[in-house]
């Protein structure tokens, strides 16, 4: 752990744990792979939630979400208006069209991966729908971009919120990006909106899970009486990526992209 310049912590890996950090981020990578093309309608969120911790035990893991913080599933899956943190029901039933949010988390020998994507099912999604996705992964690419050496943590959020509002999308505030390799958390947040302060200054061997939730209408967002699923306020839908990247001099590289065996 270590001071980022303006006080903030952030946390600075290096040798062998970068080695743990990029399988775990594998990992998590190939779950979220496997479970997009698994997903059929008829299939219940509880369904994918199994499937999900049987492909991480696959992998040689176990699922990183299970009672953190005591959280009850596997892993988060979020339907249409559900935002994130959403919990495997055997009544939730995945229908023709609806978007499904993966948000994944793999412990793998001491390290986390962490990673997430949305799946429209069935067929071409309406195009309000095709656009929100297509913004969100861009405001993911455009965030990712903001994450050079040197550059400050507020620079992220400041790309992911100036593309999104730009498009007439809402940015989530509530939950925000974070810090992952020995623990699921660490430090620095990581917002997806600009903040009054610029945030911790990126250092090589900082590695940040950049995450944005863009919602098609506000960002406001509510909390369900089990205390985890976020949805939207004004019930429209919304849609999260996310990827581990690892902070550099130059260009970040991306850990969860999935690579060949």
């Amino acid at each position: 752990m270590m001071k980022g310049g303006d006080g903030t912590r952030v946390c600075i890996h290096a040798g062998h744990e970068l080695a743990g950090i990029r399988r775990a981020a594998q990992a998590a990578a190939w779950v979220r792979d496997c479970l997009e093309a698994a997903i059929q309608p008829g299939m219940s969120t509880l369904d994918i939630d199994r499937q999900a911790a049987a492909l991480i035990g696959q992998a040689g893991g176990r699922p990183a979400f299970y009672q953190y913080r005591g959280f009850p599933g596997q892993i988060c899956i979020s339907l249409n208006d559900e935002v994130v943190h959403g919990i495997g029901s055997p009544s939730r039933v995945v229908r023709v069209g609806d978007v499904v949010k993966l948000d994944v988390g793999v412990a793998l020998d001491g390290f986390i991966g962490d990673t997430a994507t949305t799946v429209c099912v069935g067929p071409p999604p309406a195009p309000e729908i095709a656009r929100l996705l297509a913004v969100t992964r861009d405001c993911l690419a455009a965030g990712i971009r903001a994450a050079r050496g040197g550059a400050r943590v507020n620079d992220i959020g400041a790309a992911v919120q100036r593309l999104a509002e730009r498009n007439g999308l809402g940015v989530v505030r509530e939950y925000v990006g974070h810090g992952v390799g020995r623990e699921l958390h660490e430090p620095p947040e990581v917002p997806n909106f600009r903040t009054a302060a610029p945030g911790p200054r990126l250092r090589p061997g900082m590695v940040l899970a950049i995450e944005p939730m863009i919602n098609a209408g506000t960002p406001a967002v509510t909390v369900d009486a089990d205390g985890w699923t976020v949805r939207t306020e004004d019930g429209r839908c919304s849609a999260h990526y996310e990827h581990m990247v690892l902070i550099t001099q130059d260009e970040p590289e991306i850990l969860t992209w999935a690579k060949n065996p």
